[in-house]
């Protein structure tokens, strides 16, 4: 049997409740552009896995176990962005400053867990954010990105989570499998 799985980084509780009440305060209701990502689903991905068997996983784990190689810090986050670009979206994201060389560390190790444990290499360079929608078809968000001004949490990040997706009629549910410890 195999598992959708991927690597992140977890919110925690505070982070999750102020990021509400910030896009609540920021965003018109029915203006947030394409399908929204629930709030109990927001990560920031370090490295997406897709179907993953327990062997793959149990060397994944395992890599990143034994290559501890940053140490707990905290990550800030910054404002809105888009990808491919605020006038022609498909994904609308928060971004990360604060802690976005840490975080693309910790990226590059997932990275190497994955490839060592038999996925091909990722494509696209790491950008760390959390999705919050995805925008289908693609639409200009430039005013909404030029207008929400950066959230002011910070959140401390001392694991990486092992999640498992499971795709349902009311969209992806995420469960926790493992979390492996920082340096």
């Amino acid at each position: 049997m195999t598992d959708r799985t991927f690597l992140a980084v977890a919110l925690d509780d505070e982070v999750r409740h102020g990021l509400v009440a910030f896009l609540g305060e920021n965003i018109a209701t029915g203006s947030f552009p394409g399908k929204a990502v629930r709030p109990e689903n927001w990560h920031v991905t370090l490295r997406f896995l897709g179907e993953t068997t327990p062997t793959q996983l149990e060397r994944v784990v395992a890599f990143l176990d034994e290559h501890r190689v940053v140490s707990p810090f905290s990550v800030g986050f910054a404002g809105l962005g888009a990808f491919p670009k605020a006038s022609r979206a498909t994904v609308l994201w928060l971004g990360i400053d604060r802690g976005a060389e840490e975080a693309t560390q910790v990226a590059a190790v997932c990275e190497r867990a994955a490839v060592t444990a038999g996925f091909e290499p990722e494509d696209r360079p790491f950008h760390p954010h959390l999705t919050l929608a995805r925008v289908r078809p693609q639409q200009d968000v430039t005013v909404l990105v030029d207008r929400v001004p950066r959230f002011p949490l910070t959140q401390r990040v001392e694991v990486v989570t092992v999640y498992r997706s499971r795709l349902g009629p009311a969209g992806a549910t995420y469960e926790v499998v493992t979390s492996v410890p920082l340096a």
